[in-house]
């Protein structure tokens, strides 16, 4: 009878490990020794940050193309660019989504989530991210190269999905609908109008603000190293998952989630997070605030304008500033 017992409970230990096991495996958020186990088995590693950093050092055999949410969007509606150009771009650095990419950048860089994000939409099936990025890979004393790595190029055809996406027509459909939440990753001063990033500042009426630093061990942390107050990295890790399930515990996993922020690439990293935990149906509005700020007949709240006036007083005193510093500097050169 005790036998038996133990051997049931044995089974059941190796059912939760292999539950675990696969949880673990299936995760899209790695470390550095999964970056390089999967690089040992053949995996893309794409470096998604600017080719002047790519150059300064980056992992073994990483690809670049140059920062991601620039090389991939329109500089001014922050849009995607043509699907051709697009497929172009991947294909050269034969970055190929139906084959397993990882991408990184700089440590807890939204724009890393925007990359997984676009190869989601473009038809990976299973893209991962390493958010501890180049500052983990360093601080193991991973190899690091200054060679340019390099795949064949490929001539993509790439499916978009549009269901991951929503567009600022559904997201004015959805206004109201008590299945569906909308979540607003910005600043709370963004959140509040009183950082203005389009036309007019404020949000989308029912937004819920939870701002994605918030998603960081530290919240402050980036600030502390901008300040050099610290040179540790620590705080830029994720929370925990019971942490993260506290701080997303007001949403309903089941229901429709928008999530949204100035253009889609901090609405990426929590998008990421909340399949992570769960959720069952969460969508990037790409065009976010961009688009839907600028969008005068859009209901808000927290509705503020944007002050030319002012901002031409400022720059033209900004301009007298630097008239008089380089009046000052010509002196001086010609005084020696």
């Amino acid at each position: 009878m005790i036998l038996t017992h133990c051997r049931a409970l044995l089974a059941l230990a190796f059912v939760l490990f292999g539950i675990t096991a696969q949880a673990a495996s299936t995760s899209a958020i790695v470390d550095a020794a999964q970056v390089a186990a999967a690089q040992a088995k053949g995996a893309i590693i794409w470096d998604t940050r600017s080719a002047a950093a790519y150059k300064q050092g980056h992992i073994p055999g990483a690809v670049n193309i140059g920062e991601v949410s620039s090389v991939l969007r329109d500089e001014n509606s922050e849009d995607y660019l043509p699907l051709p150009v697009i497929e172009q771009r991947l294909g050269a650095a034969g970055i190929d989504p139906q084959r397993e990419v990882i991408v990184y950048g700089a440590k807890a860089n939204p724009s890393v989530y925007f990359a997984l994000m676009s190869l989601r939409y473009f038809g990976a099936t299973s893209p991962r991210i390493f958010h501890g990025g180049i500052e983990d890979w360093k601080a193991e004393k991973r190899a690091i190269s200054v060679e340019p790595g390099t795949l064949p190029p490929l001539a993509l055809k790439l499916t978009p999905h549009p269901e991951l996406m929503v567009s600022t027509a559904e997201v004015l459909q959805q206004l109201g609908n008590p299945k569906a939440q909308i979540l607003d990753v910005r600043s709370p001063a963004e959140y509040r109008g009183e950082d203005i990033r389009a036309i007019r500042g404020g949000h989308i009426p029912g937004a819920i603000s939870i701002n994605f630093v918030q998603n960081q061990a530290d919240p402050e942390a980036a600030g502390k190293i901008a300040r050099k107050l610290t040179d540790r990295t620590d705080g830029l890790n994720l929370k925990s998952r019971a942490e993260l399930q506290a701080l997303y515990s007001k949403l309903d996993p089941d229901k429709d989630t928008i999530v949204y922020c100035q253009s889609g690439v901090r609405a990426s990293e929590t998008a990421t997070i909340l399949n992570e935990l769960g959720f069952t149906q969460v969508r990037v509005y790409d065009s976010s605030w961009l688009a839907y700020g600028n969008k005068l007949d859009a209901p808000a709240e927290n509705v503020s304008f944007f002050n030319v006036g002012a901002l031409q007083g400022k720059l033209a005193t900004m301009q007298q500033r630097i008239d008089a510093l380089e009046k000052e500097a010509a002196e001086k050169a010609r005084a020696n």
